[in-house]
């Protein structure tokens, strides 16, 4: 059945959104933009990669409430922003310190390295790499421990986050239900 048979022989111009996100957060789009008026018109392979996937929208030009709808769509698509932020910090002081670590630890062997090629030095090699070895073995155990800290921390946002999301749905519904 095509569109003029559905709307009683009215036209309808639709507008088009293609957005690009995460597997993850595709459930997340799905169910909020239909509460703005988007209608979900097909799923693509994002050229992004693997875990990306395109979602094709579109909606009514002269749906009522469009100004309030776009207004409240900037202000889901920021929430979904600062979701994917705060996601990102879970991990990201976690990699800075264990690279910073493991950094320190390859300075410390190649000093172990130099000491004795050069100069066969052999209780400064030993006094170099140790400190070196630990800087090679930490960096997993540091790794862990501070995602798992910033995780705890971040969480109770991220759940803020998706209420303050849920909300903004609420709202959108509530203005095409008018």
């Amino acid at each position: 059945m095509n569109e003029i048979t559905k709307n009683n022989g009215n036209f309808i111009g639709y507008e088009y959104k293609e957005v690009i996100t995460t597997r993850d957060m595709e459930g997340m789009y799905t169910d909020g933009y239909p509460s703005f008026g988007w209608q979900l018109d097909g799923v693509s392979p994002s050229p992004i990669g693997f875990s990306a996937v395109g979602l094709k929208f579109k909606r009514d030009r002269k749906i009522k409430n469009k100004a309030e709808l776009s207004r409240l769509q900037r202000q889901f698509e920021a929430g979904i922003s600062e979701i994917f932020s705060l996601e990102r910090s879970k991990t990201s002081s976690a990699f800075i310190t264990a690279m910073t670590v493991g950094l320190i630890g390859t300075a410390f062997l190649a000093g172990a390295t130099f000491a004795f090629i050069y100069g066969e030095m052999i209780p400064l090699m030993i006094l170099l790499a140790i400190p070196g070895f630990i800087g090679w073995f930490l960096p997993f155990t540091l790794f862990k421990k501070i995602r798992a800290k910033k995780s705890a921390a971040v969480m109770p946002l991220i759940e803020n986050q998706y209420d303050a999301l849920y909300e903004l749905c609420a709202e959108g519904h509530t203005l095409l239900a008018q």
